[in-house]
């Protein structure tokens, strides 16, 4: 069977994008490195985060992109590029990985949903807030630096002591399996 991804223009999509090495911390010792390719690309090729939580190995993200445009692969792309090129890493990498000439930070797929409706954008949003209660990182979402959810704080969409509980979550891995590399 074939795989084709969602391409609708101008919509909002959840994303999960998982380092190759799930037991590291990259995304967090590198997180200006990460902000940076997320400016760079989105300089050059607009799209709004509408919310983000960056975890030591994988981060969930939702983006909207502007109407006329369904490109989400080449920002990706281009984000993880941008990040590989400027971190040091000697990290293994396969025979494929060499030919392809790619470092074996990432793994080469990730999760994509397109967003359905207000519902749907809500429980993801949620969801990603969440994210670091349910990996045990901290007790409450507000406590996670690498969140989107202080902004929604300060916007007053939430308030500090947001709590969602875990057990509401719908049955979804929202793509945090791992996939082969």
């Amino acid at each position: 069977m074939l795989y084709r991804r969602s391409k609708t223009c101008g919509a909002s999509y959840f994303f999960t994008v998982n380092l190759a090495d799930r037991q590291s911390r990259l995304l967090l010792d590198y997180s200006e490195t990460l902000r940076d390719a997320f400016r760079q690309v989105k300089k050059r090729h607009p799209f709004h985060i509408d919310a983000v939580v960056i975890l030591p190995d994988h981060l969930h993200t939702i983006w909207t992109l502007p109407d006329g445009d369904s490109d989400y692969p080449m920002r990706w792309g281009l984000i993880k590029a941008g990040f590989s090129r400027n971190i040091e890493m000697n990290e293994p990498r396969s025979k494929s990985r060499k030919l392809k000439r790619e470092r074996g930070i990432w793994q080469r797929r990730y999760w994509e949903h397109q967003i359905k409706d207000e519902t749907d954008y809500n429980h993801h949003v949620d969801y990603i807030h969440i994210n670091p209660v349910k990996h045990g990182y901290v007790a409450q979402a507000s406590m996670w630096d690498y969140s989107s959810i202080h902004r929604y704080i300060e916007m007053g969409m939430v308030d500090e002591s947001w709590a969602y509980k875990i057990d509401d979550l719908e049955m979804s891995d929202f793509g945090e399996r791992e996939y082969m590399a």
